[in-house]
């Protein structure tokens, strides 16, 4: 019998907009904790932390749960796959070294029990904004990398936690937009294309938008955006067979 995969994104841990961060932390550790010894593998799509940078000799200060968390699953031999957001960009090797984690900067497609996956997640992908490209460019540079790393952790800490509550606060209510439509939706419009000359894919699944969408598309090809962890506390779990979107709802048991 296969052990299950799961899928998950968008916790934004730390961040300066969320007032119920500890409690959000606590309850992404104890679903961890509550899937354990039924997970083959965990694949983090991006913005776990709301802001994250390594610098040589310091790393940020918080987040002990989750990092612990992630250290016992990967001693225990379960696979976490960790992708960066536009939040999380900045890392150098710690979650590798510490958590042994496999971390990735790009799409993967990947096979899971026969099936063909392609997860990212999402940012950058068919979105047309040329302001959060020219943004996303100057964040993936390495020379503006460096030039954040040379200031002091106290401040390029307090100027990367800013910027990100100043972008999630400017959202109504600090939630993204509802989906938007089939032709309207960028990820949509993006893996339709892609789909034109990757026709083997079979399940396309992306974070960054924070909603919930479970989309066929041609082929018997299925599209999902998994929600987050802020609001929503969605994933996304693979048992070989199946594949369902879901929520974490504490006191009930787990597939």
């Amino acid at each position: 019998m296969n052990k299950n995969v799961y899928f998950l994104s968008d916790a934004h841990l730390g961040s300066l907009a969320i007032e119920h961060g500890r409690t959000q932390e606590r309850r992404l550790v104890r679903f961890l904790d509550s899937i354990k010894t039924k997970a083959a593998a965990i694949y983090l799509l991006g913005d776990m932390f709301d802001f994250w940078n390594e610098y040589r000799y310091v790393v940020p200060k918080g987040y002990t749960r989750f990092l612990g968390k992630l250290s016992e699953l990967t001693d225990m031999g379960v696979e976490v796959h960790y992708f960066t957001g536009n939040h999380d960009i900045w890392t150098y090797g710690y979650l590798e070294k510490e958590c042994g984690v496999t971390v990735h900067t790009q799409p993967l497609t990947t096979e899971i029990y026969d099936k063909v996956f392609y997860l990212a997640h999402g940012d950058g992908l068919g979105d047309p904004d040329k302001k959060f490209k020219l943004l996303r460019k100057m964040f993936h540079n390495r020379t503006c990398q460096r030039l954040l790393n040379a200031f002091h952790p106290r401040w390029g800490m307090w100027l990367g936690q800013t910027w990100a509550k100043r972008s999630r606060l400017k959202r109504a209510d600090g939630k993204e937009p509802p989906y938007m439509g089939e032709n309207r939706e960028h990820l949509v419009l993006y893996t339709k294309e892609y789909m034109k000359t990757h026709s083997h894919v079979d399940y396309f699944i992306y974070g960054h938008r924070h909603i919930e969408l479970d989309l066929m598309l041609p082929q018997k090809t299925r599209m999902l955006i998994i929600g987050d962890w802020i609001w929503q506390f969605t994933y996304v779990v693979y048992d070989g067979e199946h594949l369902f979107l879901e929520e974490y709802v504490e006191g009930e048991s787990q597939p």
